[in-house]
C-alpha cells in the first residue's frame, strides 16, 4: 500500500511542477501582455524539426 501511495505521489510531482510553471506564466503574460503567436511557434518549431539551430521568436505585445 506504501509502494502504491509513494508512486501516485511521484506521478503527481511533474504534473504539479508543470501547472505551477503555467500558472506562473499565464501571470506574467497578464503583467506584460508579452507573448508569441501560434504562427511563431509553429515557424519556430517547424525549423527545430527541420534540423536548424533557430532562436524562438521574441516576445512582443
Amino acid at each position: 500500500m506504501r509502494a502504491a501511495f509513494e508512486q501516485d505521489q511521484m506521478s503527481r510531482r511533474p504534473s504539479e511542477a508543470f501547472r505551477e510553471a503555467a500558472l506562473e506564466s499565464w501571470a506574467h503574460h497578464l503583467g506584460t501582455g508579452l507573448h508569441v503567436t501560434r504562427a511563431e511557434a509553429d515557424a519556430w518549431l517547424a525549423a527545430l524539426e527541420a534540423g536548424n539551430d533557430v532562436e524562438p521568436s521574441r516576445a512582443h505585445r
